[in-house]
């Protein structure tokens, strides 16, 4: 006989969004963007406060099959300074356009294996992002780097720029595991990174662990974790593997068969889960955990967490511009993709063309839906103060929910809504009750991946 969080499990382990944005990359409205009206979003953004760079750098010299980022894998290197040369000019064409001296408040390096390049090409990207901007007070400046090919150079190059945060992907340390994901790193190369890492001076050291993964059993992700913790990263990506092999045909290298079913997946999430919260860390928003000294746990406590594309943030900017083939881009009313093919990237930048190609214009319901999407994937609750201000389909999100306060998942107060303890596994399905436009759609098959 099912228990009840089995029964609950089985019932809510549909396909959804991970709600990096809303609307979802899916639902946008890219039949009314156009690159002028982009355009002209951009050069009537305002950026007092300082803009978020996210940097989308491709290459790796072998291909992980649990992937589901653009990556295009080479073991040439002399890719490596043209591609440079192209984020640069997008960069000066983004310049033009803002009009003012750029304040940088926080900068991302993401991929692919931004590692994949050498440490003095890293330099040149950095120097010439940041040499004609002004860097805000206590900036934010991270990359992701992979244990197997992070050196020292590496480290120190990029903490000489104003790096301080570094997120290493680890997924497992199971060698079966690692071979079937092809994502292969010792523990002794991880902590070897790790201490240098923090010898260097980094801040916040941040790791990636996946669960659900193929061949994964509750011992070989207790075995990882407790891994995990003898090194103690300050914070932890403990995220669910998104099975989409119709997107990406690298993860055939294995069949479903190989997976964990609902129940077993979410088993292996709450014995992570129990070891790092025995360990000190604190689980914040969804899927992530960090130390209470750093500085994402203090933006959740104080009610600043943000999430965007680049994931949970300890701060908000109103324009996050990326650079780089297939980054996305965001003002408060306005998304932007850049086009997914590095050749078609560089052809647009050399032309002197914001390489962007598809794209989303907020409408009034979308940011209230955003709101509170981002209220309740930060915070864990939001408020209903003044139900005149919301949109109709909020309230009847709100109204749907009936079943899942039933069940004990969320709280319904006269003017706000609160995930319970019981319900954070299912905060994305809370959200989609919230989701106007997959209502609508009224389909996310082979779109999405599995929220449990």
């Amino acid at each position: 006989m099912k228990t009840d969080k089995e029964s609950l499990i089985r019932k809510y382990n549909v396909p959804g969004p991970r709600y990096t944005s809303y609307p979802p990359v899916p639902y946008w409205d890219a039949d009314t963007f156009t690159r002028l009206k982009w355009i002209e979003a951009i050069e009537k953004s305002a950026d007092e406060e300082g803009i978020s760079i996210y940097i989308h750098l491709p290459y790796c010299e072998s291909l992980c099959t649990f992937c589901g980022c653009n990556t295009r894998i080479t073991v040439n290197h002399a890719v490596e300074d043209s591609y440079i040369d192209a984020v640069l000019e997008e960069w000066s064409l983004y310049k033009a356009l803002i009009k003012k001296q750029p304040v940088i408040k926080e900068l991302h390096l993401g991929g692919g294996t931004p590692t994949f390049f050498s440490a003095e090409n890293l330099t040149r990207l950095i120097k010439g992002i940041t040499s004609d901007a002004r860097i805000a007070l206590d900036p934010e400046f991270g990359f992701e780097g992979h244990p197997a090919n992070t050196t020292q150079e590496h480290l120190q190059a990029l903490y000489n720029v104003g790096f301080r945060r570094v997120s290493f992907g680890i997924q497992d340390f199971d060698p079966k595991v690692q071979e079937v994901i092809n994502r292969k790193q010792t523990f002794e190369q991880v902590e070897e990174v790790t201490r240098c890492a923090r010898e260097i001076g980094y801040t916040s050291v941040n790791y990636d662990v996946l669960y659900g993964l193929p061949l994964q059993t509750l011992e070989k992700i207790t075995d990882t974790m407790q891994k995990v913790i003898q090194l103690k990263p300050d914070r932890i990506a403990f995220y669910s593997y998104a099975h989409v092999p119709w997107i990406k045909p690298g993860q055939r290298k294995f069949t479903e068969l190989d997976l964990p079913d609902d129940e077993a997946k979410r088993a292996l999430y709450e014995s992570g889960r129990t070891l790092l919260e025995q360990a000190g860390y604190r689980e914040i928003g969804m899927d992530h955990f960090a130390l209470e000294t750093d500085d994402l746990y203090t933006a959740f406590k104080n009610k600043k967490l943000h999430r965007n594309f680049m994931g949970y943030t300890t701060g908000h900017t109103n324009v996050l511009i990326g650079l780089g083939v297939s980054s996305i881009s965001e003002l408060p009313n306005a998304y932007a993709q850049n086009v997914k093919t590095v050749e078609e990237y560089k052809a647009l930048v050399q032309a002197s063309e914001i390489p962007v190609f598809k794209g989303h214009f907020l409408t009034r319901e979308d940011r209230i839906i955003r709101k509170h999407i981002l209220n309740l994937m930060c915070r864990l609750q939001t408020g209903i103060e003044n139900p005149s201000n919301q949109c109709s389909s909020v309230l009847t999100g709100i109204g749907a929910m009936a079943v899942m306060e039933k069940e004990g998942l969320v709280k319904i107060g006269l003017h706000s809504l609160e995930i319970t303890e019981k319900g954070r596994p299912f905060i994305r399905n809370i959200c989609m009750a919230l989701d106007a436009r997959m209502q609508k759609a009224q389909t996310n098959k082979n779109t999405f991946s599995k929220v449990i």
